[in-house]
């Protein structure tokens, strides 16, 4: 099966849906699966996790994952997205941690957590402020109740795994991809060719667009000026910086704060 990359910008994504074989995938979105019938089998990294009804699991931006079913019967679950940017306050930990154990079952998951992945499911995504709230209930219990550890320690000797890693650690700082490969020891040609095929863009690309993911929780969560956001996110020009937002959000920075503030203050 071939590894592929998905570039979450939705917001949120919420699926009720029969469950099926996904093959090896990872995307900078948080994604959550609540089994409502049957089972599947989650691949995490190099290991697989057996998940029946009543079970839920949480995987980390950039964690390649992957789904088996072999029930016969009727298979499905609740399948959440949501950009790590609405989860300012876990942000850099979402970056740069998963879960040891990606699965709660049945018996160990709170009645909460069920609650707002129901309500969630049931409700949609048409109220982003309510989507962002159950959310934030389910990331609060998430961390509370799951031992985190390095992503680096999922992957191991992964290539693809070691680049996400480097990024994460790195991409505030002013790296270039001739330093990122000698630092982990491959040929820059390599590194090239893996972020083409497996993150669909090319090396910048794939820099700048964990910088805005970093740029857009800071204007959700902080009052820092947007000069300084610029420079902290590893910007070297606040053009550079406008550019690369403005094609994502399709807005500038600043119009980007005051639609947020606007939304708060309501």
């Amino acid at each position: 099966m071939l590894l592929t990359y998905e570039n979450k910008q939705d917001g949120v994504i919420i699926e009720n849906r029969t469950s099926v074989h996904v093959p090896p995938h990872l995307h900078e979105a948080v994604e959550m699966i609540y089994i409502t019938s049957g089972t599947v089998e989650l691949g995490v990294g190099q290991e697989l996790y057996h998940m029946e009804t009543g079970d839920f699991a949480v995987v980390f931006p950039n964690v390649i994952h992957h789904y088996q079913v072999f029930g016969s019967g009727k298979n499905t679950g609740i399948y959440l997205l949501f950009e790590p940017a609405m989860m300012p306050l876990y942000y850099d930990e979402l970056q740069k941690y998963c879960p040891q154990y990606p699965v709660i079952h049945k018996q160990n998951l709170h009645g909460d957590v069920v609650s707002a992945i129901q309500t969630l499911a049931s409700s949609g995504n048409d109220n982003i402020m309510l989507a962002q709230a159950y959310v934030q209930l389910i990331m609060a219990h998430v961390f509370s109740e799951m031992k985190m550890t390095g992503k680096e320690t999922v992957g191991g000797e992964d290539i693809i795994y070691k680049s996400v890693e480097y990024v994460a650690k790195n991409y505030r700082e002013a790296i270039c991809l001739d330093r990122m490969a000698f630092d982990l020891g491959v040929s820059k040609y390599v590194l090239s060719r893996m972020f083409a095929k497996t993150f669909h863009c090319n090396f910048n690309q794939y820099i700048n667009s964990v910088r805005i993911n970093y740029a857009t929780a800071m204007l959700e969560r902080s009052t820092e000026s947007i000069t300084n956001i610029c420079l902290d996110c590893g910007f070297e020009s606040q053009r550079t910086f406008n550019r690369a937002f403005k094609e994502r959000h399709k807005m500038t920075p600043r119009e980007y704060r005051n639609k947020v503030n606007t939304v708060n203050n309501q």
